[in-house]
């Protein structure tokens, strides 16, 4: 999405307005803007400038006499206008190395802590959407007897998530040839993904129950490919609270946060519009006109796999929020490519 073309002046004019409302939350006046060393031109000339830029869409006077704050025009020529990639804060680029130095246990939990992180780094709401199942290889399956007829499949995907399902049986089978069955599984499994798993054979073993077992198996996986959604992680929701005014907006952003659906097809149309950032309108969703929301995706093993993104009001801080989402978006990809 391309800014609109303006002069040095109303240029450097317009972005020092945004910096000084993110960090003020206040209207800025002309004089105030005039202080500015970025800005070397006298109040009068700033004021008639800042006329212009309201005219032209990009500010607007919220009260008679009061100074003026962006709109979304504002903040989208904000956001292009930024100088090369942004990195975070030493401290902060720190704090992300560790947690995903230290990062183990399910996919699940790896998610739901990213979240958290990306969230106190930024002060906003954070979602992480899940590596979709079907992008991710078998690594091992494991059958456990959970009773003469009962059989639990725990299988491991390359992305590090853990699938469980549980298996039914017509007749009882002994742990030895469960065991079997768990071995002709990993045969024919392992390097292929879910997606594959209803079409593999399972060479026969001599033994009809166990090649039933080995079969039934594989089908339950397949399955698991095809039904599961889109799983996302939402880390800082209650400071949506904070973030906002009117509590009718806090009410309908929660609201938006708890559709799953909703929120997954919002990161991906973003994505799919070539965008890193949609601020308000741009979302298409009128429930967020107030919101900005910084998106990237993330691979794993060079393949895109799931996105991460944080959601706050239009007047954020840009230039950090997008880093932070950058930093821990290369960090999680590159810790589950790691497996």
């Amino acid at each position: 999405m391309g800014s609109p073309m303006l002069d040095d002046r109303k240029a450097a004019i317009l972005r020092a307005v945004v910096e000084v409302y993110i960090d003020t939350a206040q209207p800025v006046g002309s004089s105030h803007v005039a202080r500015l060393e970025s800005v070397d031109v006298s109040s009068a000339t700033v004021r008639n400038e800042m006329a212009a830029l309201e005219r032209e869409g990009f500010l607007v006077q919220p009260h008679t006499s009061a100074g003026r704050i962006p709109t979304d025009r504002g903040y989208r020529f904000f956001v292009d206008s930024l100088d090369g990639p942004v990195t975070l804060a030493p401290v902060q680029r720190h704090q992300v190395k560790e947690f995903f130095a230290h990062a183990h246990g399910e996919l699940e939990q790896m998610l739901a802590e990213t979240s958290r992180l990306l969230s106190s780094l930024t002060d906003h709401t954070a979602v992480v959407v899940a590596p979709q199942p079907e992008a991710a290889t078998v690594r091992s399956v494991q059958l456990v007897g959970m009773g003469p007829t009962t059989i639990l499949v725990v299988v491991v995907l390359s992305n590090g998530a853990i699938d469980k399902r549980t298996i039914e049986l017509g007749a009882d089978l002994d742990d030895e040839r469960v065991a079997a069955a768990d071995v002709l599984v990993n045969r024919v499994a392992i390097g292929f993904g879910l997606a594959d798993a209803a079409t593999l054979v399972v060479p026969p073993s001599g033994d009809p129950g166990v090649d039933d077992l080995a079969a039934a198996v594989l089908l339950a996986l397949s399955v698991t490919s095809q039904n599961d959604p889109d799983h996302i992680f939402v880390g800082g929701a209650a400071r949506t609270a904070a973030a906002f005014d009117a509590v009718q907006t806090v009410r309908e952003v929660l609201d938006i946060l708890e559709q799953q659906l909703v929120v997954v097809t919002l990161l991906r149309d973003v994505l799919d519009r070539g965008l890193s950032v949609a601020i308000g309108s741009e979302t298409g969703l009128e429930p967020l006109a107030e919101c900005s929301l910084v998106v990237s995706p993330y691979e794993i093993g060079g393949e895109p796999a799931g996105t991460v993104g944080i959601l706050g009001p239009t007047r954020m801080n840009y230039p950090q929020a997008l880093a932070a989402v950058a930093a821990v978006s290369q960090r999680l990809g590159r810790r589950l490519s790691e497996g």
